[in-house]
């Protein structure tokens, strides 16, 4: 193996003993903690999707191997979850600089053949992603064994990509919120970057689609505590030639909201390679929020598409969530999708798919309440108050934007909000556009 940052005199990467990444290692107060349910959570979620034996969320420092998580290995106490860092595949990643390390039959496999834990940990197949600290240092690994070789699917390591992301997620969280409470004071700006840490930076593109997103946190006048709004979205690739996009509205805000949407969104993802009926999906995640005692209910509507000859077919469902709106290329504006349960709540709901396509010009419009109940700001006088911006509002601001693309109509719809209110958001506002663009 050749490494970025050359070798150590011992043979294994220089990288592991790199002070930036080691004090990267220790700012996150996990190394010598017991087992915790969040990362417990994710590590079984990993076991019963790819159906690997083992899990394992970790930490490397320079010397050793620590295991935060390991499903499926007998291991109860802090001194018996680790192991020296020679002994551990996880230095690859290191060396590796954040790279995956795959490996389809450890005993055959020239980078791993000779390793000494080839044998003793009963190592067949190996796969892992990297734990990465909001600097790019590489913290450790998420990663699961099989006893026997096999060949891991893309669905396997896109799965455990979504997952390893989910870790670094909840590390950061914790060390950001960590930071506000040892400061004595909270940072509206902090409370900004975690919530975009929840929303995808960059939509992922569809072929043959327009696509646009943004988020807008509500307005907190005079208020000097975080608050973290619970909406979110994500656009992705599911399998073949389908796609996902979800929106939701945790209950509430701070740090518990925070968790059930990372949870929500991170489920959604894990799920919807295997699901193709967003009922179904969503029935799933409702399950996973009462299985893991979600202290907060949620709203989402999902979507399952792919791309056709003539645009877009697709299949929607709303979980107590408003409905979504579809601009036809003519400018007319109607609502689709069946109301239903909203999610965390009840053991069993009430959830209908309803099919739809769009054609060339048309656009489907994806929102969160605060763009349908957008209310004036606290003590406005009543002479100078605007009615509340609802769902017909929404609709004939949506129409207004016949014919323009998805990038111009989220910010033309989220300006109209603006002016309703001189600025004011009386809550988080997430809307996401997906639009057939018109032919030549």
């Amino acid at each position: 193996m050749r490494y970025e940052a050359g070798t150590r005199p011992d043979g294994l990467p220089a990288a592991l003993s790199d002070p930036a990444r080691l004090d990267a290692v220790t700012a996150t107060a996990l190394l010598d903690t017991e087992p915790e349910e969040a990362f417990e959570n994710l590590a079984t979620l990993a076991v019963r999707i790819t159906g690997a034996g083992r899990a394992f969320v970790t930490l490397v420092d320079a010397d050793r191997s620590f295991w935060k998580s390991c499903v499926g290995v007998d291991a109860g106490t802090v001194a018996e979850r680790q192991n020296p860092v020679h002994e551990s595949f996880c230095y690859f990643l290191v060396g590796l600089g954040g790279e995956p390390f795959v490996v389809n039959d450890a005993a055959t496999d020239p980078r791993t053949r000779d390793h000494p834990s080839v044998a003793p940990m009963r190592i067949g197949a190996w796969a892992g992603y990297p734990l990465l600290s909001p600097e790019g240092h590489v913290l450790g690994s998420f990663c699961v064994i099989d006893d026997e070789p096999r060949v891991w699917s893309p669905g396997d390591l896109e799965t455990l990509a979504t997952l390893a992301h989910s870790v670094s997620a909840e590390i950061h969280l914790r060390q950001s919120l960590a930071a506000a409470r040892d400061a004595h004071r909270a940072s509206t700006a902090l409370a900004r970057t975690l919530q975009q840490g929840l929303l995808p930076p960059v939509l992922r593109p569809v072929p043959g689609l327009d696509t646009a997103a943004s988020y807008l946190p509500a307005s907190v006048d005079g208020q000097s505590d975080v608050e973290i709004g619970g909406d979110f979205y994500d656009l992705f690739h599911t399998r073949g030639p389908y796609y996902g996009a979800v929106m939701g509205d945790v209950c509430g805000k701070g740090v518990e909201a925070a968790q059930v949407t990372s949870m929500a969104r991170y489920t959604v993802r894990a799920d919807a390679a295997d699901i193709a009926s967003p009922a179904v999906l969503l029935d799933r995640l409702n399950t996973a929020m009462l299985s893991q005692r979600a202290p907060r209910f949620i709203t989402a509507v999902y979507t399952a598409f792919r791309t056709t000859p003539g645009g877009v077919a697709g299949r929607v469902c709303l979980a107590g969530h408003p409905p979504v709106l579809v601009r036809r290329a003519d400018g007319r504006v109607r609502q689709l999708g069946t109301p239903g349960t909203l999610l965390g709540v009840l053991d069993t709901v009430s959830l209908t798919d309803v099919r739809y396509r769009l054609g060339p010009g048309d656009l489907l419009l994806l929102y969160t309440d605060g763009a349908c109940e957008a209310r004036p700001r606290p003590g406005t006088p009543a002479g100078r108050r605007q009615p509340v911006f609802g769902e017909r509002e929404l609709a004939e601001a949506l129409a207004a934007t016949h014919g323009m693309d998805a990038a111009v109509t989220v910010k033309e719809i989220g300006a109209a909000l603006a002016a309703r209110h001189d600025g004011w958001a009386s809550d988080d506002t997430a809307l996401l556009a997906l639009r057939v663009p018109t032919r030549p």
